[in-house]
């Protein structure tokens, strides 16, 4: 494993962005809401041609995905799902590509890069890991929390973002794997981040019951408001339209101008919270994860102010049901060829403390439906007991795929990397890192 050693870190603290001070003293602050004409010229530019691009990648599905689990006995699984023809349509299937102990403790945390290139794990031993998932290899272990590693996320291929128990937020370049930005802020441990889908802001969620906004574009904190209770998720629409934060068994939805929309109360204690896209009209489903057993699908109406309801339930495991999520894949044709063959479809993944992986079809929920509809497994796999803890799902796509997709999205790596990396964040001069000093 390639270690980050103390003089390297001292090293990265020059390619470090000069700390601010995230809050204002005054009590009274209140988040601003994110819109459109918060942004300068050129951040509109780059949103409407980041969104144009997104749309783009949308019609370039993968067509198979890889699967990734955490568990408390500090093993990784890698399974590799698949579609295959059938008489009937089409059916999915699972197979292991590697099981083995990745941290020296239990793996709290999981995330891979957009495209599937990149895989990060964090671990109550205070390391966040890099794999490259293509060719299975360790790339090297980021030492810069202290504390236990609370929650991962790649905001965009090029980023890397981690929470931790120490309280602290830090942004990885995901190239050299220095630290661009360290954001301090919360008072004991952070549970969540939302990255919001401009990739320009996040909120996050922590033990000190508060939940603040970050300038990622800045690298300072922007305000701050209290909850009343800890929050334990905080997550943002597939739009970014508005956010839910969840409590113990509660859900709180906020739109953008913090303005709080409803409350919902669930049935048992909430694991987990995720936004997909249902493929069927386009609309978005809330899926949420918890100790009931199931995965309970909540529909959100055009109208923001009618409250979202629970149109079905994905069931099959035998305990809590600790992750939940989503992607959006392309499928094969039917063996018998058909007029209106789907052409792809939205597949829901989970993992419980039973030790089973599931693989949920949302092409079985049609639009319009009525009645509570019950979804099965489509395909599943069984860890034997291991008791998973965090999941990611992700495209798996070869290099020639990979090319080819970034041929017809007409993505410039180079130019994007440049934008993206923080170089000039590299190129601040010794004042400002002495005003950092004080």
């Amino acid at each position: 494993m390639t270690e980050v050693s103390g003089k390297q870190k001292a090293d990265r603290k020059v390619k470090k962005a000069r700390y601010e001070s995230p809050l204002p003293k005054d009590k009274s602050s209140k988040l601003k809401p994110v819109t459109a004409s918060n942004l300068k010229g050129k951040e509109k530019a780059k949103e409407v041609d980041g969104a144009s691009s997104q749309s783009s990648q949308q019609s370039i599905l993968p067509t198979s995905f890889k699967v990734i689990a955490g568990s408390y006995e500090k093993l990784l699984y890698g399974l590799e799902g698949t579609a295959s023809s059938s008489e009937s349509g089409y059916e999915f299937h699972l197979k292991p590509i590697f099981i083995f102990p990745a941290h020296v403790s239990h793996i709290k945390a999981v995330a891979a890069s957009p495209g599937g290139k990149w895989l990060a794990t964090g671990s109550a031993d205070e390391i966040v890991k890099v794999w490259d998932l293509a060719r299975r290899k360790e790339i090297g272990g980021l030492m810069h929390h202290e504390g236990s590693i609370t929650y991962l996320e790649f905001p965009s291929r090029s980023h890397l973002l981690s929470a931790s128990e120490d309280g602290t937020l830090c942004l990885f370049h995901a190239r050299d794997w220095v630290v661009l930005r360290t954001f301090k802020g919360h008072k004991g441990r952070v549970n969540s981040v939302a990255v919001h889908p401009s990739g320009k802001i996040a909120l996050s969620v922590g033990q000190d019951r508060m939940l603040r906004m970050w300038d990622l574009m800045r690298g300072k904190g922007s305000a701050s408001i209290k909850l009343g209770k800890e929050g334990e998720i905080v997550r943002w629409s597939l739009r970014g339209v508005f956010f839910v934060v969840q409590y113990h068994s509660s859900l709180e939805i906020f739109s953008t101008d913090m303005v709080l929309r409803h409350t919902l109360s669930h049935a048992s204690r909430i694991h987990s919270v995720r936004f997909c896209r249902w493929t069927d009209n386009g609309g978005e489903l809330m899926l949420v994860a918890a100790e009931d057993k199931k995965v309970s699908v909540y529909r959100f109406l055009e109208d923001p102010e009618k409250p979202p309801s629970i149109i079905a339930e994905m069931v099959g495991h035998s305990n809590r049901v600790k992750a939940v999520e989503a992607l959006e894949v392309a499928v094969p044709e039917p063996e018998t060829k058909t007029k209106n063959a789907r052409k792809s479809t939205t597949i829901v993944c989970t993992i419980s403390s039973d030790g089973n992986i599931f693989v949920y079809d949302l092409a079985a929920l049609h639009h319009g439906t009525t009645e509570l509809v019950q979804l099965r497994p489509v395909a599943e796999y069984d860890t034997k007991g291991t008791r998973l803890t965090c999941l990611t799902v992700t495209e798996n796509r070869s290099k020639e795929e990979t090319d080819d997709r970034d041929a017809k999205i007409g993505k410039r790596k180079r130019v994007e990397d440049q934008e993206d990396s923080g170089e000039e964040v590299q190129g601040k001069g010794e004042e400002e890192e002495e005003e950092e000093e004080e």
